[in-house]
């Protein structure tokens, strides 16, 4: 049995691609399945989303937020009633046109994503100021019929939540827009350890049928960009359609302003991209499935050392996802290999010595480190190295995200690092779409989004030399 590696992963700087899929099948977070573009997510895998979506969950609530489920199935008329929505979906959109032997009088879309549906329902329950705002939110699946498909990332069906709410003006729902997106920020960047640029999306790369489109970007150890969330100001264009009106207090019908929200287990990819390793996954401690294993080294005491593993098991379950790893059919080693592969963030060994001294050995899996630690003060110091090897995994991706982020102040400069070089660059714009245009044909790069935070590199559109009106991100993405 080979001890150094448990199963070989490809090296991510020999193919990044087949190293994300080793990964992610090695590491038995999902699996291939029997129907082209979809994946079955294995236990540990939806372990790890579900640590993800109690926490998002719990933010919703707080802030007012009520969960709610609709049809997977949308009648081809509902999504047909909003031109431009159904225009940006329809390449993607699966259709059942048969229940059982029968061919249906209307074909029924599988839920590319719950707009429309929802809407229907609102013009029903929505009737006075007094009914808003309507703050709901959505677990549930999605289909879209991709032609390309990843795991995690890009698939076939894949799980997300999705917000919607309707207000009774244009300021409460952008307030309601901002908010959400910044629910998004603090999630992904203090429970993911995942850095990220907050802005607005340009015209050309907003949601199908909303007003504005903000997002958080973050950046992967490739290089490329991944949108880590969205939260969309749907202005009044599905309430006028879906006739979404309310009697407001001063005794004028009125057509409400909506917004709509979602994060989705492409996160679970974004965790894999930015964190991992050659040996495999490194999880953040706040949403890693297992966050301590313990590996006990038998020697010639293993009766008293298995005792003492369960007993610590014991004392940490209380406070710890923990779990003992006590298979006789496996070498400690292999079991290292195993644990780091799945990225748990602290191995506790205990063998003959450390028995003897009443201490543990525990190992960081972010930076391998090796630290004894007497029982007695076991609790207290997991708590503190947990917290330390979360706050160490957000900075070093901020610093990997600090050092690929060039700056562009004209349009060879723009080019060369996006063709050339890994990371996102900051440029100047104009604000015309055939600059972002131009920018993607040459390089195939996007424009990520029009940042919040605000430079000033120059006074000139890095890609035509006319009066700059913002500084935004450009990056190629996944």
């Amino acid at each position: 049995m080979e001890e150094k590696y448990v199963k070989k992963i490809t090296a991510k700087s020999e193919d990044f691609s087949q190293w994300y899929v080793d990964v992610i099948v090695k590491g038995e977070l999902a699996d291939y399945s029997p129907v082209r573009g979809c994946m079955v997510i294995r236990p540990y895998g939806y372990a790890l989303w579900e640590n993800m979506q109690k926490l998002l969950d719990r933010r919703f609530k707080e802030t007012g937020h009520k969960n709610a489920y609709f049809p997977v199935f949308i009648p081809e008329s509902l999504l047909r009633k909003e031109a431009e929505h159904v225009e940006g979906f329809a390449p993607e959109v699966a259709w059942v046109t048969h229940g059982g032997q029968e061919e249906l009088s209307e074909r029924l879309a599988v839920r590319p994503t719950s707009e429309t549906i929802i809407c229907s329902m609102y013009s029903k329950w929505i009737k006075s100021w007094r009914d808003l705002p309507v703050l709901i939110n959505q677990w549930c699946n999605v289909v879209r019929w991709e032609k390309s498909t990843k795991p995690f990332l890009r698939t076939a069906e894949f799980l997300w939540q999705e917000g919607h709410t309707a207000h009774r003006t244009e300021e409460e729902a952008e307030e309601e827009t901002l908010r959400m997106l910044e629910v998004y920020r603090d999630f992904v960047e203090t429970e993911l350890a995942l850095p990220v640029i907050k802005g607005r999306k340009s015209e050309n790369e907003k949601f199908a049928g909303a007003l504005r489109t903000y997002t958080i970007e973050a950046m992967m150890s490739d290089g490329k960009a991944l949108q880590a969330g969205t939260s969309h100001n749907l202005g009044q264009h599905f309430s006028k359609v879906f006739d979404i009106k309310f009697l407001d207090q001063d005794g004028k019908l009125k057509y409400v302003w909506q917004t709509s929200w979602g994060v989705s287990t492409r996160l679970i990819g974004a965790v894999i991209m930015t964190h991992g390793d050659d040996r495999g996954l490194k999880l953040p401690p706040r949403v890693a499935p297992i966050q301590v294993i313990i590996v006990p080294i038998f020697g010639q005491q293993k009766e008293e050392i298995l005792a003492k593993s369960k007993e610590l098991y014991q004392l940490l379950k209380e406070n710890f996802r923990v779990e003992l790893d006590d298979r006789d059919e496996y070498t400690p080693g292999w079991k290292f290999n195993e644990w780091e592969m799945k990225g748990v963030p602290v191995r506790l060994e205990i063998g003959p010595r450390d028995l003897a001294q009443n201490q543990v050995l525990l190992v960081r899996r972010d930076t391998g480190e090796k630290i004894q630690v007497k029982e007695s003060d076991l609790v207290n110091y997991l708590n503190k190295l947990l917290e330390d090897i979360q706050a160490n995994m957000f900075k070093q991706a901020k610093k990997f995200m600090d050092d690929n982020t060039n700056t562009a102040t004209n349009f060879e400069e723009l080019k060369e690092l996006l063709i050339n070089k890994r990371g996102f660059v900051k440029a100047m714009w104009c604000g015309d779409s055939e600059c972002e245009k131009k920018v993607k044909e040459e390089t195939t790069a996007t424009l990520r989004c029009i940042p919040f935070e605000q430079e000033e590199i120059s006074d000139r559109c890095a890609v035509c030399g006319k009066e700059a009106k913002k500084m935004v991100y450009f990056a190629k993405s996944y």
